[in-house]
């Protein structure tokens, strides 16, 4: 059974991953490394790919900031078969409005107390609307880490990845507000599915999983909206 190397997302770890039905491979669920100052998001997918990832033809699935990640990785081992969920190809499918972010960075001022208080607008954007995703999401939070957290949305505002692999499949919700479906491309499309869709609705988006990565590189025959 090969490999599925699953990256998360901001803030999140492996449990986010648990609704899915992944039986047709083993999960390998990578950890977060500290980033090094000013570190890039291409360099930062090279540290993850040298530290843990070794074949040549991986399977990989990244959500959100995972799914920026993976893309990154897939450019370096083109024979990856790579999906992403809820994320990113390159920096054009990223709202324009989070570039104000780079041109005033006032991410690098917000403390913990801000990130815990605004815990109601953060569920918002990121969908959370049932009782499993909203619990989730406290949890995140509470156990957020504040260095990684202001450099990744730095790494993200400043991301300048102008290729889609052609080796990436993109999974993406019909009511995403945090990277709304407008600006991405996606081969599969989530009817109703928010950002934290990987939570809420696992059981339309396994059988999209397995059947791209059991055939690999067979995800664009699928081009489904479910």
């Amino acid at each position: 059974m090969q490999n599925l190397y699953c990256i998360s997302g901001l803030g999140a770890d492996e449990r986010v991953f648990q609704y899915l039905n992944l039986s047709f491979a083993k999960p390998v669920f990578i950890n977060w490394i500290n980033p090094l100052p000013g570190e890039s998001l291409q360099a930062y997918a090279t540290q993850l790919r040298e530290k843990f990832i070794r074949e040549e033809d991986p399977l990989i699935l990244g959500l959100s900031l995972g799914g920026m990640l993976a893309v990154e990785i897939a450019k370096q081992l083109p024979k990856a078969t790579v999906t992403i969920i809820s994320s990113a190809k390159t920096k054009y499918e990223l709202p324009f409005y989070w570039r104000i972010f780079k041109r005033v960075p006032v991410y690098k001022i917000i403390t913990y107390g801000l990130v815990k208080q605004t815990l109601t607008i953060q569920e918002y954007f990121l969908g959370a609307s049932s009782p499993v995703s909203r619990q989730y999401e406290k949890t995140v939070v509470n156990k957020t880490d504040m260095h990684f957290y202001k450099w990744a949305i730095g790494a993200i505002v400043s991301w300048k990845n102008k290729i889609a692999p052609p080796n990436v499949f993109h999974i993406h919700g019909s009511k995403d507000r945090l990277l709304p479906l407008r600006f991405v491309k996606a081969g599969c499309i989530i009817n109703n599915g928010g950002h934290l869709m990987i939570l809420e609705n696992a059981g339309e988006i396994s059988p999209v999983l397995k059947q791209g990565f059991t055939v690999k590189n067979k995800f664009d025959e699928l081009n489904l909206a479910l």
